[in-house]
């Protein structure tokens, strides 16, 4: 028996929960909104085909009703609208966190949160700086969304299924993010030899497109909003996965994001890099020595000039005074 609340009825949130019943993750699901209507018709809506999947009781309620959550996914907060970034968002964001956090971690404090809101990677931090929970006990989505998005063209190009893709998004979840080319494989082989390895070579489209693609990821989200106004089935579906790896008891890889000091930095986002979920006590980072080291250093001017043999990635721009937002 496992219970999952997720805090926002908006689409991302009931998606979410419509996904959670579908693939049977949690056989309890609880929506809460500020929006209390819109909760409860959600639910409803969604519950009524439980007959057709893994039977799970969904309901709308109060914070109160967390109580006992194993999970605490947050997906609430003013959505990106067309032309912004994820950045933009921000203050606003952080606003409504820190209401949300106030209100639900008296009712949850031993559940594991999720965070899903944008900006992720500086909700993440804010959370982890005003709600009391340990830090082993927070997840940002990272760049989960962006990496299934990567193994996604990149299955298109090279005509196989995604689960034969092996490639990564690392970084901020936004345009700051980055792919580490040299652990990136396609059913084993290196994605640069893998074309002449297929008897499909023909099909296949790739030349080392590497700015191409990485392009393509980080431009993904805002040419979904331009063209329907929000992203919400693929990030629902990841956020799924992350769910489903936490409660299952094997250990894990995926690109999330977590807080984590750093050679005395205290105010540091914590952008996504591999670590193994699950519900044991520690996470535990992965360290991945690139050949690309100093590509991924200078990739961006506003990653720490310093790279760190377990590849701790810290966005310090974030920080400065004209975008940090208050606490």
């Amino acid at each position: 028996m496992s219970k999952i609340s997720v805090i926002g009825a908006g689409s991302v949130g009931a998606t979410i929960a419509n996904d959670l019943m579908i693939q049977g993750v949690a056989s309890e699901i609880l929506l809460v909104d500020v929006n209390k209507k819109k909760a409860l018709g959600e639910a409803l809506d969604i519950y009524q085909g439980a007959p057709f999947h893994s039977p799970a009781i969904v309901r709308a309620g109060e914070y109160a009703d967390t109580v006992g959550s194993d999970i605490v996914i947050i997906t609430c907060g003013v959505a990106r609208k067309p032309g912004m970034t994820r950045l933009d968002l921000a203050q606003i964001n952080v606003n409504i966190l820190k209401d949300v956090t106030a209100n639900v971690v008296k009712y949850a404090p031993n559940a594991i949160y999720v965070i899903v809101s944008n900006p992720v990677d500086i909700l993440t931090y804010v959370f982890t700086k005003i709600s009391g929970i340990p830090e082993n006990r927070i997840i940002g989505s990272g760049t989960i969304l962006d990496t299934s998005r990567l193994q996604s063209e990149l299955a298109r190009r090279f005509c196989l299924s995604p689960k034969n893709v092996h490639a990564h998004v690392y970084g901020e979840h936004g345009d700051s993010s980055f792919v580490p080319w040299s652990l990136a494989h396609i059913a084993n082989n290196h994605i640069d030899v893998y074309r002449e390895c297929s008897p499909d070579k023909e099909r296949i489209k790739w030349n080392k497109d590497y700015e191409e693609v990485e392009d393509f990821v980080k431009k993904s989200g805002g040419k979904i909003i331009e063209n329907k106004g929000a992203t919400f089935y693929a990030v629902s579906i990841s956020v799924c996965h992350i769910c489903k790896c936490l409660l299952s008891g094997i250990d894990t890889t995926l690109t999330q994001a977590f807080v984590e000091d750093w050679q005395k930095i205290q105010q540091a986002v914590r952008t996504a890099a591999p670590q193994l979920a699950g519900f044991a006590e520690d996470s535990t980072l992965l360290a991945h020595l690139l050949s690309e080291g100093k590509y991924v250093v200078h990739h961006s001017a506003k990653f720490n000039e310093h790279y760190h043999p377990h590849y701790r990635i810290i966005r310090r721009d974030l920080f400065e005074e004209k975008i940090l937002p208050k606490l």
